[in-house]
């Protein structure tokens, strides 16, 4: 089990301070939203990876829909040089309460499906540096003729891709057997959604696995709070998940309140790691 950290956009240099400082007290990855109208969360990154050495970087999520394709493969492999190699890129439909309509940003739920299925495939292309042509629903490109290419990132087979899956909704579900990771949702049709459990995850995992043609493994993300203060009772909780197949705990600390506990908790550490207690 790995542990991260997630917070909301937030001025550059107080991220990459917390950056620092969550490397130091230990944990395993450090995370932004990614809300493409607010503070940018890729400048923030690169501030801290020229900051740090070890923690991975990436977002918690990057809405694809509302971002050109080309821009977001040159930055994450841009991000990935500067960091050697350590950055993850999470992706989703995105909450089009947090401004998608002010933006003129796509709503409907099955155009925002469309284009991160089609953005993803031209993101994932660019990355390989090779010439190509793309035509598709929302997006035309020909790399064939252009005089520049984008250099590959570090990482190989790319740059890890974790993906938002709503289980038992079988085209969300496929898409996170494409990539890397899920990040997953509980989300029957017709029902309101939920969070997952940890038996949700022992059957979204073995779906995937069953459809996946991937040799590399499949990451499971679970977000929650654990008490920094407590040890024993951490450990408990995040070991239900992982014995279930979860194989990063984000901590997520969200409300009003939340940026006074956020230093606090980071600096308290992450929890004990199951596989070694």
């Amino acid at each position: 089990m790995k542990y991260g950290f997630v917070i909301p956009p937030w001025p550059v240099n107080q991220v990459v301070d917390f950056a620092v400082e969550a490397e130091d007290a230990g944990w395993d990855g450090f995370f932004l939203s990614n809300v493409p109208w607010a503070d940018d969360a890729w400048i923030s990154l690169a501030g801290a990876a020229m900051r740090t050495s070890r923690i991975r970087l990436g977002t918690l999520l990057t809405p694809v829909s509302c971002f050109k394709p080309w821009r977001l493969a040159a930055e994450t492999a841009t991000l990935d040089h500067l960091s050697g190699g350590r950055v993850i890129l999470s992706v989703g439909l995105g909450a089009p309460d947090t401004g998608f309509a002010a933006f003129g940003e796509a709503t409907d739920r099955r155009e925002r499906a469309d284009l991160v299925d089609e953005g993803l495939e031209i993101v994932t292309r660019l990355w390989t540096g090779e010439r190509f042509e793309h035509h598709g629903k929302h997006y035309t490109v020909d790399t064939r003729r252009i005089p520049f290419r984008l250099t590959p990132p570090v990482q190989v087979p790319r740059i890890p891709i974790w993906v938002v899956g709503a289980w038992p909704r079988p085209r969300s579900m496929r898409r996170v057997a494409r990539y890397d990771g899920l990040l997953p949702y509980v989300k029957p049709k017709g029902k309101p959604g939920r969070n997952a459990t940890p038996d949700d995850i022992h059957e979204m995992r073995l779906w995937i696995e069953a459809r996946r043609d991937l040799t590399t493994p499949l990451d499971v993300v679970i977000e929650g709070e654990t008490p920094g203060d407590d040890a024993g009772a951490a450990l408990e909780q995040v070991r239900a998940w992982a014995e279930d197949g979860a194989t990063w705990w984000i901590e997520s600390l969200w409300g009003e309140e939340a940026e006074e506990t956020w230093w606090d908790r980071m600096r308290q550490g992450p929890p004990p790691n199951p596989d070694s207690a």
